[in-house]
């Protein structure tokens, strides 16, 4: 049995963020249910995996009273919008938990339910700015960038609020009492960033952006151009794993100029540029697999599967689509979670089912559907 096997969650169809984590909520044994809407709507979840969809008009009443009986019946309620949106609908938070005190109700948002800033749109590059942490992302000389929308969409996001969830049902299991969750994408981009904070006494940020020995600026930690266009990374920060990593590109300590000095970091890596472009990726690979240099190859989303290690530990799957997945984490030694192999849902597709397993009689089932409340799309699911 997976760990949160049991779990029934509502989660409102969303982005990035709000998917990811009822994705992993389902990979680990909850019934995530997602709540998608009607009149043709397009379905832009890619991380659908595990979940069943129930396709229902929240701008009528009527559907507001099925989505009120769903959360009733639920152990958490997912959503990603904007605040107030919920209130509007009559579905804040007041009103579930007065009909049912144990749910969870995690809001998961980008700027979080107060401040000045809580009704404003924006995107991930907007929340790692407010974060503190993007000022510190790039290039020497160069303006910072957003590594793709990684660290506030999804784990200060997605990752953070499943986190919250499950703290939320451990500490239920004590109280009997749900709670609410605010989630703000950019006080979870921070958090995952408090070494930046903790480090500063260090001497670790002293330099400019790009300059310092984590950000790209030391030789020792980047990447490298191979012979045939690919790359290496290079990680080679303790002096026994530096000397590994000399060691491995033919090259003489003597001939170098010290590993700390930062005023010759520039002419080491010309070095090691230089040096890593005369062989190929896989030639690199297998001088230093084996080794503690720290010295990997980058791998591209179509290469991970066949790498021996990742193929030893299973770390990534195929899905019944042919797609890649990574096998999702952490691994738990008695109740792993077993990720759904098969497609995502259709919009609808389970509309009629999860309705009778809530309670809904045939005849209120057909009601709703004569009357647009819902939509129902089994046959399209068997084609």
């Amino acid at each position: 049995m997976m760990a949160l096997a049991g779990v029934r969650v509502i989660e409102l169809a969303g982005l990035a963020p709000a998917p990811f984590c009822g994705m992993i909520l389902a990979d680990f044994g909850a019934r995530v249910i997602r709540v998608d809407r009607t009149k043709g709507s397009m379905n832009v979840d890619t991380q659908a995996r595990g979940k069943r969809s129930v396709a229902l008009n929240l701008k009528d009443p009527k559907g507001v009273a099925v989505f009120r009986r769903l959360c009733v019946q639920s152990d958490v309620l997912l959503e990603p919008y904007r605040k107030g949106v919920m209130e509007k609908m009559g579905l804040g938070p007041a009103d579930l938990l007065k009909e049912n005190p144990r749910l969870i109700y995690a809001r998961l948002t980008g700027y979080g339910q107060s401040g000045s800033y809580a009704k404003a749109a924006g995107h991930d590059i907007n929340y790692l700015a407010m974060s503190g942490l993007l000022s510190m992302l790039g290039r020497s000389s160069e303006k910072p960038y957003a590594p793709l929308n990684l660290v506030a969409d999804f784990a200060g996001g997605g990752l953070t609020c499943a986190f919250g969830i499950v703290l939320a049902l451990l500490e239920r299991s004590r109280s009997g009492q749900g709670q609410i969750i605010d989630a703000s994408m950019v006080e979870g981009a921070a958090y995952v960033g408090s070494f930046m904070w903790k480090s500063r006494s260090l001497g670790l940020w002293n330099r400019p952006r790009g300059e310092n020995m984590l950000d790209s600026g030391a030789p020792f930690y980047d990447t490298y151009r191979t012979s045939d266009g690919k790359y290496m990374a290079v990680g080679a920060i303790e002096p026994q794993f530096y000397q590994q990593l000399i060691k491995g590109l033919g090259l003489a300590d003597a001939d170098l100029p010290a590993q700390m000095s930062v005023s010759d970091w520039p002419q080491l890596r010309q070095t090691f540029t230089r040096v890593f472009a005369t062989k190929t990726k896989a030639e690199w690979s297998q001088i230093f697999d084996g080794t503690d240099a720290c010295v990997t190859p980058v791998l591209s989303l179509d290469e991970v599967l066949s790498h021996p290690h990742n193929q030893t530990r299973g770390s990534f799957f195929k899905d019944s689509q042919g797609e890649i997945s990574p096998r999702p984490a952490p691994v738990l030694s008695r109740s792993p979670a077993e990720p759904c192999h098969s497609r995502d849902p259709f919009i609808g597709e389970h509309t009629r089912s999860v309705l009778k397993e809530y309670g809904f009689e045939q005849a209120q089932i057909e009601q709703l559907l004569s009357a647009g409340i819902i939509e129902c799309n089994e046959v399209k699911a068997r084609l």
